[in-house]
């Protein structure tokens, strides 16, 4: 058996793994979009790194954009057969995909304007809106630690990870020959004694081990430090400053702890009843709805809560706005107010048209609650870059801003150690990936004084038989 790394190698986006098969036999694990790269973002998208026609299945671990935003691409080059997952993950990928797809229409389209202005060749479309169609049938969603076939020759479970809804790692079982070959990818690790997520669960013994990176050098606040971080955020912008609040938070997992976090707040008196919260993203407002359904699956903690309440992600105050003159509405508010916005990092969305509101007044803040990656708007605003250029307008930074990633659904380094510390004894090889490469190295150099074998950090196309 063969593993080929193709992307979230140099970066912590554009997850794709593919295992090849002594027969011939290939499995894609996750099909992800390379995000925050610049010019190298759409050439990095347009190149697979395999032939789709060749793919026997693939196993999504979950519905970050990062791990399944080249699923339509994948299904426009020909692919047809199962993408498995969880059922959490099959309905989230669903809502993130298809706003995955307006976002990318409408800066493609912009692009081309300017390409045609300027007598360039304009960039060809890489897949349509029939095509993200058509990967929403292929969804084959399975339960947690049950057993699927996918072969003769392999079989899989998916186990929790506590990362967001439905993020699993994959645990695969390979016949070869007269020996059988165990081999897990992690996905991305959650938190141990996350808000909401339950903790990440044992997962079965294994000889292979592909590994997240992403906060592989960094050990997070305790989350009962980061709720009083954000009080004293609330308190110190909205209250003496009489400012706004900006929270830059991703949809999925982000959005859902800020508001869990905020509804605590208004429910312990911490913050006033008309202190007004807009959830100004159409897609957060979708994605919460929809988590609704999956209240099953978070901690106790939260199980406790809804004893009392009945939905721990609304409260007085909070006002959803969906339609895009709402969202212009808030700008003309001159009251101080928090508005939640995606996305995370900046790049797109609602949030850019209230950065350029609210940058240029020292009354406001802008909170980053999750990773950034470089070269995105939130990078360059969490360096200190004193001019940010958003729409062709240039825009002076004079808001404050701040980060607050203990609110992170990556686990820090103690998490992830403490993640695969059961598999120390029988692992042969640990690849690490899905992280700068500065922080892999120190991962890899923690891991190795823990223990660990062979800890490698492949390279973009590099091919290990295992």
């Amino acid at each position: 058996m063969q593993v080929k790394f193709i992307g979230a190698t140099e970066t912590v986006s554009g997850s794709k793994h593919l295992l090849i098969l002594k027969s011939g036999k290939q499995i894609l694990l996750d099909c992800g979009m390379y995000q925050g790269l610049g010019k190298l973002t759409a050439e990095f998208n347009a190149h697979l790194g395999f032939d789709p026609q060749l793919i026997d299945a693939v196993i999504l671990s979950h519905a970050h954009i990062d791990h399944c935003g080249n699923l339509p691409f994948l299904v426009s080059q020909g692919y047809s057969k199962n993408i498995y997952c969880s059922y959490a993950t099959a309905d989230m990928a669903e809502l993130l995909l298809m706003d995955s797809f307006h976002i990318y229409e409408f800066e493609l389209n912009k692009m081309n304007t300017y390409r045609l202005h300027h007598h360039l060749e304009t960039i060809k479309q890489l897949y349509t809106i029939d095509d993200v169609k058509k990967t929403f049938e292929l969804f084959k969603p399975i339960d947690f630690n049950k057993e699927q076939e996918l072969n003769d020759e392999c079989s899989f479970i998916l186990t929790r990870t506590g990362h967001i809804l439905g993020s699993s790692a994959i645990h695969l079982s390979v016949k070869e020959e007269k020996r059988n070959i165990c081999f897990t990818y992690t996905g991305d690790i959650g938190r141990y004694s996350d808000l909401l997520m339950k903790d990440p669960e044992f997962f079965p013994q294994t000889e292979y081990l592909i590994c997240e990176s992403t906060y592989g050098d960094k050990l997070h606040t305790n989350i009962e430090d980061a709720q009083l971080q954000l009080l004293e955020t609330i308190r110190k912008t909205c209250i003496d400053k009489k400012g706004k609040l900006l929270i830059a938070a991703f949809s999925l997992g982000r959005t859902q702890e800020v508001l869990f976090v905020l509804n605590k707040f208004k429910n312990l008196g911490f913050i006033s009843p008309k202190l007004k919260v807009f959830l100004d993203s159409p897609l957060s407002i979708k994605i919460t709805n929809q988590s609704k359904k999956y209240f099953h699956e978070f901690n106790s903690a939260f199980q406790s809560i809804l004893k009392s309440d009945v939905d721990p992600f609304a409260f007085d105050g909070l006002i959803l706005t969906e339609k895009a003159e709402e969202s212009k509405h808030i700008n003309a508010i001159d009251d101080p107010c928090i508005i939640i916005a995606a996305a995370g990092m900046m790049d797109a969305g609602r949030v850019q048209h209230h950065l350029i509101h609210l940058l240029s007044n020292e009354k406001n803040t802008v909170l980053a609650v999750g990773f950034c990656a470089k070269g995105t708007v939130g990078d360059k605003l969490l360096s200190g870059e004193k001019e940010i250029h958003l729409f062709d307008t240039k825009i002076e930074v004079s808001a404050n801003i701040e980060k607050l990633f203990s609110f992170s659904a990556h686990g820090d380094q103690q998490d992830m150690l403490q993640y695969i510390s059961t598999q120390k004894k029988a692992l042969k090889k640990v690849f690490l990936v899905h992280g700068e490469e500065k922080i892999k190295i120190k991962w890899q150099r923690k891991l190795v004084d823990e223990g660990f074998n062979e800890v490698i950090i492949p390279k973009k196309g590099e091919i290990f038989l295992l």
